[in-house]
């Protein structure tokens, strides 16, 4: 089984910052993308931000510039987001493509459980 933990959510005022971290444990070979998507109430979820296991990054438009996405030991990833919306307002979910063995082929998404972030004005 793979697990993948978030935290650091909160309620933090407009203007503020925080920083969303995702550890990744279980049956792990490897990684490869990891990815921070969001769910605002009665709305789509959105993909925020992606690091591969490179780390090139990617960031939705409406986050660019005021959010970072950063992974260490390959297995934990962070959001760093800065300057804060109440736009941002959403349960902000860690996914990652994960493979299990050496010869696995093809990598499974994973999800954590969601961590709420609330932006007030």
């Amino acid at each position: 089984q793979v697990q993948l933990v978030e935290s650091g959510g909160g309620l933090v005022q407009a203007g503020g910052s925080l920083r969303l971290s995702c550890a990744a444990s279980g049956r792990i070979f490897s990684i490869n993308d990891m990815v921070w998507y969001r769910q605002a109430p009665g709305k789509q979820r959105e993909l925020v931000a992606t690091i591969t296991s490179g780390g090139s990054t990617n960031f939705a438009d409406s986050v660019k510039g005021r959010f970072t996405i950063s992974r260490d030991n390959a297995k934990n990833v962070y959001l760093q987001m800065n300057s804060l919306k109440p736009e941002d307002t959403a349960v902000y979910y860690c996914a990652a493509d994960v493979k299990y063995e050496y010869y696995d082929s093809v990598y499974y998404r994973h999800w954590g459980q969601g961590t709420q972030v609330t932006v007030s004005s």
